[in-house]
């Protein structure tokens, strides 16, 4: 009865777990009304290291006095030129101007503004520009719904008219540069947008003093300041092909000296460019146009230094490293794709002459020398990402020749990493590096996760606050090999029980890995989660042995359904600010605009499988899998029926690193970061497992046939695979051995009876069952106790 039961309740554990993990949502503090006035001065191109007392006081007086943060400045277009910026930061969302784009940089504007009465003004390529964001790109915007959302705004410059046009082109107020005394023009409507100019010289000299023109212009805006305002000054968006992150600070009532942040970002000190809409909103306590925007009000939190030139330095360092990032990840993720495609083809004639044979005839075996030498490029390949990931402890982007630091840190922890392992306890057992390696590489991203995930951010294996995707919790890769680290280890610990504990052993590590995954205060990835849960479900259903047969695959899909199902009810009954991603997608579709989240994730799933190398890397592991290690030569189908739990943690693996890319709009980027710890550690198990495949055991203690009291390892029992020694792994502990693989009642190849002792094939004696002795010289060549 218990056993039918168990696939129930390991369901409605898992189910708990995820729908717990993902429930609880840390509150969001939108901001109240705080001002009657709000003035949104914008630089197009200013960043922070423009900012000092000398080039620009009035700047740095205000942020001084306010919050500061750093501005990403995310379009529709990449990278974003002016005019797209200031198109975004009118419509609260992503979006583009329409034209031509010059290749490798910004175009000139090439904005008409018409002012047919002297008060307001018209833009004619208005009404293209609504059609071509809502015709052509994926993200529905409303170019405009900033000033449709309140009766009056004021525009002074051309980029500044651009973000203030209603969608059908107007401008209620309009003046082409600030006036002698602006204080009437900036009171005169409850919004005002300020063009202070732009700042794209490469040269210091003169990009100092255009930083001077427009911190100038600055104070004169702040002198005339309508009383109980808002000033937010944004660098509103780049001005060449290299995205950088920009200047954000905000002065008024309730924004003394904190970070600017949102929940757009869940970071402190960030926020995106599409927040300051509805943050100007917000200020003015005017209704959200929720469909509208993208972006989420943004609120002043504290812990900011009390020394200014120590704050600035923060956004300023993130500034460097998220540049170097965009330089450096390319060529490390085609290096480590190439550097495991030739570790693949490097193992394939091992895996040809790893069996050994007992007869006289066979292959000649490789050298042990070049098996060991092997065997540990496979264990530094396993952790080149998570020495990739603590890399970033390192401040390796603020020397000159940046990659070549990352290089050089990253290979030192390879190597220290490679060097615990390859000492460590256990290592010569087949599952020892396995465990070893996944072990590693769950601590070192699980504690990053727990920690705050400050490695992740702007990180080479980590995401990019530029790229405008995730800002905090877990990324992409690091969701890779989180779930494959997490479930092997479960796997590995679980091989170590009795059959029967297995999967309470592999719910309990993997569903603790959905906790950090799905809550909102680590992991914040509500579709990582989901397709963790479905991973662990069916790691859980096959782990004990057997077959993933239809009742147990059932099952696995209930508990997926069971989690997205009960997270979309909890996630539906929150406010629409509130609303994690598959409450705002079920929502859409219910509004009938859940067909541009899918066109948005389609049109990713293909960029991503297109142009990342770490599409390479799935598709190199899949094929090393399937032609080389899952053929009766490759060692994986044997260690599969020897170690039934490792079986179970890689096929949960490949469901959730597949279910988590493609549903993520990330293609095979979760999967290639799986592949990249997953298919090295198979490799060099399969090879151990065949370097033991003609080894035979006593059915009674577990010791080599003409072995005495001691194993060849000089202790009790050898130095087998597991507790036990020599026995079979899947042997209950006091159960008889078995040499070979026959077939337990579940199935399962090489998966034992417990209850039924067996001699080796052809080898059954009579009476007693003893089998004769074997002389020494049929025996086979191996000194270490048998595990298979």
């Amino acid at each position: 009865m218990l056993r039918r039961l168990t696939p129930v309740l390991l369901t409605l554990v898992v189910v708990a777990l995820g729908v717990t993990a993902l429930a609880a949502r840390p509150d969001s503090g939108a901001p109240a009304r705080s001002a009657d006035f709000v003035v949104l001065a914008g630089v197009a191109g200013l960043r922070w290291d423009d900012v000092d007392p000398q080039t620009t006081p009035t700047l740095w007086r205000m942020a001084e006095a306010g919050s500061i943060g750093s501005l990403s400045t995310r379009s529709a277009h990449r990278p974003t030129c002016p005019v797209d910026g200031w198109l975004t930061l009118g419509a609260g969302n992503y979006a583009a101007w329409n034209g031509t784009r010059r290749v490798g940089g910004c175009p000139a504007a090439g904005v008409t503004v018409e002012q047919p009465d002297g008060i307001g003004a018209n833009l004619p390529d208005q009404e293209s520009v609504v059609a071509y964001n809502q015709d052509r790109l994926s993200w529905g915007t409303t170019p405009g719904a900033l000033s449709e959302s309140v009766r009056c705004s004021v525009a002074v410059g051309p980029g500044a008219a651009v973000a203030a046009a209603r969608p059908f082109g107007r401008v209620d107020r309009y003046a082409p540069v600030l006036p002698a005394d602006p204080a009437g023009l900036l009171g005169s409507c409850v919004l005002s947008i300020v063009d202070l100019g732009t700042v794209d010289a490469d040269a210091p000299a003169v990009r100092a003093a255009q930083a001077r023109q427009a911190d100038a212009q600055l104070a004169r805006v702040l002198a005339a300041r309508p009383p109980r305002s808002l000033v937010l000054v944004a660098g509103v968006s780049d001005t060449d092909a290299a995205s950088r992150l920009h200047v954000a600070v905000a002065d008024g009532p309730g924004w003394e000296r904190g970070w600017l942040t949102s929940p757009s970002t869940a970071r402190e000190g960030y926020l995106q460019l599409v927040d300051l809409a509805p943050t100007a909103l917000a200020t003015l306590g005017r209704p959200m146009p929720e469909r509208l925007f993208v972006g989420r009000p943004a609120v002043s939190v504290g812990g900011r230094p009390a020394d200014l030139r120590a704050a600035i330095d923060a956004p300023a360092d993130a500034d460097r490293e998220a540049g170097a990032q965009l330089r450096v990840a390319g060529w490390f993720f085609t290096l480590l794709a190439a550097a495991q495609v030739a570790l693949a083809v490097a193992v394939l004639p091992l895996l040809r002459r790893a069996r050994r044979h007992a007869g006289p005839h066979g292959p000649e075996p490789v050298s042990r020398r070049v098996v060991a030498a092997v065997e540990l490029l496979l264990i530094a390949a396993a952790l080149a990402v998570p020495a990739a990931l603590l890399a970033d402890a390192v401040p390796w982007w603020r020397g000159h020749h940046a990659g070549w630091w990352f290089g050089v840190v990253t290979a030192l922890l390879t190597v220290g990493g490679t060097a615990a392992v390859r000492f460590s306890p256990g290592h010569g057992s087949t599952l020892g590096p396995l465990g070893a390696v996944a072990g590693l590489a769950t601590l070192v991203v699980g504690v990053d996760v727990v920690t705050g995930s400050r490695l992740q951010l702007n990180g080479v294996v980590g995401y990019s606050a530029l790229e405008g995707g995730r800002y905090a919790g877990l990324g992409t890769v690091g969701l890779g090999v989180f779930i494959a680290g997490a479930l092997l280890t479960g796997g590995w610990l679980a091989q170590r029980v009795r059959r029967a504990w297995r999967p309470m052993v592999m719910v309990a590590v993997a569903g603790g890995a959905v906790v950090v995954v799905g809550s909102p205060y680590l992991g914040a990835d509500s579709i990582g989660a989901i397709a963790l849960t479905a991973g662990v479900s069916v790691a859980a259903a096959i782990c004990s042995g057997g077959w993933l047969t239809v009742s147990r695959l059932a099952w696995a899909t209930m508990a997926g359904l069971a989690v997205t199902i009960g997270f979309a009810v909890v996630d539906l009954r929150r406010a629409e600010a509130e609303r994690g991603s598959v409450g705002r997608f079920l929502a859409a579709l219910g509004d009938g605009t859940g067909g541009l989240t899918v066109h948005r994730a389609s049109t990713a799933n293909m960029e991503t499988l297109v142009n990342s190398p770490l599409t390479l890397l799935a598709l190199a592991g899949a094929a090393l899998v399937w032609f080389a290690l899952l053929q009766p030569w490759g060692g994986l189908m044997r260690l599969f029926g020897i170690y039934p739990a490792i079986r179970a943690a890689m096929a949960g693996t490949g469901v959730a690193a597949g279910l988590g890319g493609v549903l993520g709009g990330s293609a095979l980027d979760v999967a290639g970061a799986a592949a990249a710890l997953v298919v090295p550690m198979a490799a060099l198990a399969a090879l151990r497992v065949l370097d033991h495949s003609t080894d035979r055991t006593l059915p009674g203690n577990g010791r080599p046939w003409d072995e005495g009291p001691a194993g060849p390892a000089g202790g009790p029992g050898g130095g087998g695979d597991h507790p036990g020694g020599g026995a079979t792994p899947d042997a209950e502990p006091g159960a008889p051995a078995r040499p070979d693989a026959a077939t337990g009642p579940d199935g399962d190849p090489g998966d034992p009876d417990p209850a039924r002792p067996t001699a080796p094939a052809g080898r059954q004696a009579a009476g007693a069952g003893r089998p004769p002795r074997v002389p020494a010289q049929a025996r086979p060549a191996s000194t270490e106790v048998p595990t298979a």
